[in-house]
């Protein structure tokens, strides 16, 4: 158990029977009435972010949740195939725990998030960017090398369709922001 003024950004809390974690919070102290906290929380499972205000030193369940590196091996009729890093560990994930499964090349490396009470993973955390590089994409048209206002959908090496500026051609690489799926910059070879 805590109370309000233990709040940190990132911390895990048990809220309404979900777990959420804290990504913003504020105390404030008006002139008339007891203070209160007002924070902005992000549920574990959806990803949906709610507003709530607790009164100043309430308390509140604390989880406690691990983040673990684990490199991504495979995928097949069992999930998601990882190797803990450390303990050479390997597990099978379900493909609801990723937030963009279709960015995940082989080998690349991740972070899974468990509950550390009862072992049961939370999500799994993909590299902020990715590079890629794109397997087929339409030409981009003479003289719109420099405009980057209009996208056109790039196919990159594993299946995933992105949104790309009109002078990324088939065979370029690319960074990609897997928070939003979004192209961020080319890179050089």
């Amino acid at each position: 158990m805590a109370s309000t003024t233990d709040f940190k950004n990132g911390m895990c809390i048990q809220y309404k029977g979900d777990l959420y974690t804290i990504t913003q919070f504020q105390h404030v102290k008006p002139g008339k009435g007891p203070a209160f906290v007002r924070t902005k929380l992000k549920n574990v499972k959806t990803g949906k972010v709610i507003d709530n205000t607790f009164n100043s030193g309430v308390k509140i369940d604390i989880a406690r949740i691990e983040r673990r590196p684990h490199q991504f091996l495979y995928k097949d009729d069992m999930g998601y195939n990882l190797m803990h890093t450390e303990t050479y560990e390997q597990i099978a994930l379900a493909e609801e725990l990723f937030n963009s499964p279709d960015l995940l090349k082989e080998g690349d490396t991740v972070e899974a998030v468990f509950h550390a009470d009862t072992e049961t993973p939370l999500y799994v955390d993909l590299p902020a960017h990715v590079v890629m590089e794109v397997t087929y994409t339409e030409p981009g048209l003479r003289g719109d090398s420099s405009s980057t206002s209009s996208l056109k959908p790039a196919t990159v090496e594993t299946g995933a369709t992105i949104m790309v500026p009109l002078f990324i051609n088939t065979g370029d690489l690319i960074k990609i922001d897997t928070r939003d799926r979004s192209y961020s910059e080319r890179v050089k070879a």
